[in-house]
């Protein structure tokens, strides 16, 4: 496979998960008065999504190591089709929440994977810079989603919005079963044995490099699911956004993001990961903390949220390329599973912050903002320290022949 293929390939496995939460965003206010509940059991249709995606990703992980990633993401890839289909024609919310938890676990099938091949054909450096660019794919994805979502749901209705979802699910999965070649080049037959799990999870998990890494994309992604979980209800309701308009936002917010992304490769090429996270610890500290400022100063209007969300953006679109190749980087023979406990830290996270958000909503922009500083400060903490602390063992050597042509390709 070429390298832009490759790139293209992490664009449209990373862009699911923004994608699948993204689009339907605008449309979740429609949502919950079309089945007569309330915006708690409403936002289970996205809590429950990614806490099943985050749990898969355990299993994935593992299987992916045994028997390739390529059979892993066929079978990911339709049954999150099938699953697509039938959260479009969902009776009611509890069939609607339970299409929406097998679309999620199905979905983790192509983040696993994802992190895997990068692993798999790139060295660590290499492999940031490569991310960083399929991330910037992500980010275009997720640019496109809440307009169209928005605009969709307006003119069609929110089951039309999800039913686009379907669409991208089968164009990737013809893609893959097309052009997709195998990139494990040493399958794990023992991968699955409770205990080879047992003993891989705990070199893993006593590897203080992937708490590291996994820490900072963890922590960042929890700030933006704060946002996620709770800005359309705020943007639409409080602030008396039109769907569209609130898709608008969020295309402002992915602007940011792959503005971040393209940040995050200059500043790999001239600082290296460890100064370029700290850049990114400023970014995301300054986003949370000048959100809070004007929560505490009485400023009660849209740009007061908007504006500092544009900074943590920013710094976002530094950590998850930083974050995603490091915590899987001292892993070569079992990306799989690094991945694997890296994207559930991520998820049980996304999914604990988006309960907190849900159950102290209350008619005001301030759960989201208090939950923003708070992930704001722990990403800034974790990048000032304990990235500091691993960062001279996970920078590059001095390129080898091979790490050249690695360098190569992914540029």
């Amino acid at each position: 496979m070429s390298p832009p293929f490759v790139i293209l390939i992490l664009s449209l496995l990373l862009g699911l998960q923004p994608l699948t939460t993204d689009l339907y965003l605008p449309a979740l206010p429609a949502l919950t008065k079309s089945f007569g509940t309330v915006p708690a059991q409403a936002q289970l249709t996205l809590t429950a999504l990614l806490l099943a995606f985050g749990l898969s990703q355990l299993v994935w992980g593992p299987v992916s190591d045994l028997v390739g990633r390529r059979k892993v993401l066929l079978a990911g890839l339709a049954g999150y089709t099938v699953a697509a289909v039938g959260s479009t024609l969902a009776a009611s919310i509890e069939a609607l929440v339970l299409w929406r938890t097998v679309q999620g676990a199905c979905m983790g099938a192509g983040t696993v994977c994802a992190r895997a091949i990068v692993r798999d054909l790139y060295a660590p450096e290499a492999g940031a810079r490569a991310m960083s660019k399929g991330l910037s794919g992500l980010g275009v994805v997720a640019c496109i989603s809440p307009p169209l979502g928005g605009l969709v749901a307006e003119l069609f209705g929110w089951r039309t919005a999800l039913m686009l979802l379907a669409l991208f699910g089968g164009a990737t999965l013809f893609v893959v079963a097309r052009r997709f070649e195998e990139t494990l080049r040493e399958r794990r037959p023992a991968a699955l044995r409770p205990a080879v799990l047992a003993g891989t999870a705990r070199q893993i998990l006593g590897n203080g490099t992937f708490w590291a890494f996994a820490l900072l994309c963890t922590s960042s992604f929890g700030g933006l699911f704060c946002f996620l979980a709770s800005s359309s209800f705020i943007f639409i309701g409080l602030f008396g956004f039109s769907s569209t308009a609130y898709g608008m936002v969020l295309l402002s917010l992915s602007a940011c993001y792959i503005a971040g992304t393209m940040l995050c490769r200059r500043l790999l090429v001239r600082i290296g990961v460890t100064r370029a996270v700290r850049v990114g610890g400023l970014l995301s500290l300054s986003g949370g903390g000048l959100m809070a400022a004007l929560l505490v100063a009485g400023v009660n209007d849209p740009w007061a949220v908007m504006a500092p969300a544009w900074l943590y953006m920013l710094g976002h679109g530094i950590h998850q390329p930083c974050g995603q190749s490091g915590a899987v980087g001292p892993f070569p023979q079992a990306a799989g599973t690094a991945s694997a406990l890296a994207g559930f830290l991520m998820m049980a996270v996304a999914f604990a912050s988006g309960g907190w958000v849900g159950a102290h909503m209350d008619g005001t922009a301030s759960p989201l903002i208090e939950g923003m500083a708070f992930w704001s400060v722990s990403v800034a903490l974790v990048a000032w320290v304990l990235v500091r602390r691993v960062g001279p063992r996970h920078e590059p050597a001095a390129p080898s022949a091979a790490g050249a042509a690695s360098r190569q390709g992914c540029a």
